[in-house]
């Protein structure tokens, strides 16, 4: 009688269906209630009802479940468990913990599975307190040798904990581990930051030859990335190999993110091209490498995978974007503009936003106010990136109404608008303006750092208020670096003042800066003034440091390619136009009896540097 209860209650749910299995079983059991001789011996209604709660979580029927499962008339730990592991599955962790409650209450003993669930239910929530209060269940219970819930104890304390002490801890007293534990605990070290601690345990996990997974590769060439430990990737690219993982694409693409967070191209290059098997992530972190590198063999990448039939999605769209903005190549960045809005994303909020940045960045303002004010949604990144813009191109008063617009939309700043909002004006100069912005920063909270006040030393210097921003930089709260010196330095010599410009010189080399630009330009300063043993000092500190002055570099797009130009550029079918070009200038210059103003900047020597 109960069985046909259960039914025809189930069948009623908001006129949902019966998944077939459960129906099929449900069926087998009424029709055994009438035959005298069931060839099956059938499952009681509790079963029944715990197998059909599982499958409305399968099919995402959360209420329904909840439901079923509050009209069960007895419920043993295997319904209660099931209720927790789905709600946990749907991230519904408030409502596992809450049944997990009601059980303890109702007086229902937990198994290792129901604590498993329950702590998975505790690191959604980030609560410390309810893991602790489960841990000391499972001893309670004598669950705590179970590698379940070791395993899981492991997780939560990795993920709730300020360090890994306690995650390890579990670790170590454990009586027997498996991949999973091995795994769990690289796992917690990575996600806490600490790669080179879960470098150490992959070590520990292939020296005790614990059979490895894909996953627990994954993971640790993860930890790899974010140490930038080149020769220890390339160690585990040689294990991935040997155990014969090398055709599995997963780990095949996270060797390929590392290299390319390496920035060994090359490497990743050829890894891209001894890969068996693609997919869109593979083509997407190719072109994210190249992208990053500032190359254009990033648009080269992104033409191969159009061409193999793989088409674009979100990610790979941003990070062409921002290739283009690099580039500057306008004409490229509309293509591509073009087919956002054909594949109907025109309305994702990241590509609207790095939309917005390519067409500033490639010097046509009029298109990203134009995208910004056709945006149905902004975020914070959408005004700093039209603010961004707005600086560039010396729209200091435009940038200053945006940032006031977006204060009464209700959109909070934060220092990268300040600093946006500072560098425009400073480029525009709109000094006072600046320094009311500078100043209100305390009515948002938002604590001004060295970047911040390097803004503002350079928006004084720019305007010729070189002494008032040296007593700015001695009222700072913390000592300042190279980023509040650079820009009095460069004042100072912009605005020929010597004497201040020595004693910035000084403070800079107190600092002993690595940026050659500080050196060059305090080489600079001496040669102006006709001292010439200070100059060549430090043009020979510049040459013992042993770097170069990062070479500037302009690209153009001609008939939809991208060519770069460097200075002193002997090579490419291109150069030839470009030299025969340059000398007619020469001779355009010497026939006008045109004189450069080159003041300085002659000593500059920077490919000497």
């Amino acid at each position: 009688m109960r069985t046909k209860r259960l039914l025809s209650y189930a069948a009623t749910f908001h006129c949902h269906k019966i998944p077939p299995i459960i129906k099929q079983s449900l069926q087998s059991v009424k029709k055994s209630s009438i035959q005298s001789d069931p060839p099956l011996i059938p499952k009681g209604p509790s079963i029944l009802a715990t197998n059909l709660i599982k499958s409305y979580f399968d099919e995402g029927l959360i209420e329904e479940a909840r439901t079923l499962f509050d009209e069960m008339p007895a419920r043993d730990v295997v319904s209660w468990t099931v209720m927790i592991a789905g709600y946990t599955s749907f991230n519904c962790h408030n409502q596992a913990w809450t049944v997990f409650v009601e059980m303890v209450r109702n007086e229902v003993n937990p198994n290792a599975f129901t604590l498993s669930s329950v702590l998975k239910a505790c690191k959604g929530m980030k609560s410390l307190s309810n893991a602790a209060l489960v841990h000391g269940m499972a001893i309670k219970e004598g669950l705590e040798g179970s590698i379940y819930v070791e395993n899981s104890l492991m997780d939560v304390y990795a993920t709730c904990c300020i360090s890994m002490d306690n995650a390890r801890l579990v670790f170590n007293d454990m009586k027997w581990k498996n991949d999973v534990s091995w795994t769990t605990l690289i796992t917690g070290y990575a996600h806490s930051g600490n790669g080179y601690g879960g470098l150490g345990v992959f070590k520990e996990m292939l020296l005790e030859g614990v059979e490895m997974n894909p996953y627990s590769f994954s993971i640790a060439v993860r930890a790899c990335a974010s140490t930038g430990w080149v020769s220890f990737g390339k160690l585990i690219h040689a294990a991935v190999i040997k155990h014969g993982f090398g055709s599995n694409l997963p780990v095949m693409n996270s060797i390929l993110d590392m290299y390319c967070r390496f920035d060994c191209l090359s490497d990743a290059n050829q890894c891209f091209d001894e890969m068996t098997e693609k997919d869109l992530i593979t083509w997407n972190t190719i072109i994210a490498g190249y992208e990053k590198s500032g190359s254009s063999e990033c648009l080269n990448m992104f033409s191969k995978m159009k061409s193999e039939g793989f088409s674009p999605n979100c990610f790979t769209f941003t990070s062409i974007i921002a290739a283009c903005a690099t580039l500057a190549a306008l004409s490229c960045g509309q293509q591509v503009h073009a087919g956002i809005v054909r594949r109907g994303l025109d309305g994702n909020l990241a590509l609207a936003n790095a939309l917005i940045d390519m067409y500033a960045k490639c010097g046509n303002i009029s298109d990203s106010q134009k995208i910004f004010s056709e945006m149905s949604g902004r975020d914070l990144v959408t005004w700093t990136s039209m603010m961004i813009g707005y600086g560039a191109h010396g729209h200091g008063k435009e940038a200053i109404e945006l940032f006031d617009e977006m204060v009464k939309s209700g959109v909070r700043p934060d220092r990268i608008v300040f600093m946006a909002v500072l560098t425009a004006c400073s480029h525009a100069g709109l000094v006072d303006e600046g320094l009311k912005y500078f100043k209100s920063m305390n009515d948002y909270n938002v604590n001004p750092n060295k970047e911040i006040y390097g803004c503002v030393v350079d928006l004084l210097g720019r305007a010729g208020r070189v002494k008032e921003a040296y007593e700015l930089i001695k009222s700072m709260p913390f000592k300042p670096d190279e980023s509040v010196w650079g820009p009095l330095l460069g004042a100072c010599k912009e605005h020929r003042l010597p004497n201040l410009g020595k004693l910035a010189a000084l403070r800079v080399l107190d600092l002993k800066p690595n940026m050659m630009g500080t050196y060059i330009i305090l080489s600079n300063i001496y040669a102006a003034e006709g001292k010439w043993e200070e100059f060549a000092k430090f043009r020979k500190i510049m040459r013992g440091m042993g770097s170069k002055k990062e070479v500037g570099m302009s690209w153009i797009e001609v008939r939809d390619k991208v060519c770069g130009f460097i200075a002193n550029d002997k090579m490419g079918s291109h150069t030839q136009y470009v030299y025969g070009v340059l000398e007619m200038l020469i001779r355009h210059m010497n026939e006008t009896a045109y004189e450069p103003d080159i003041d300085c900047l002659i000593r500059d020597l920077e490919g000497e540097t």
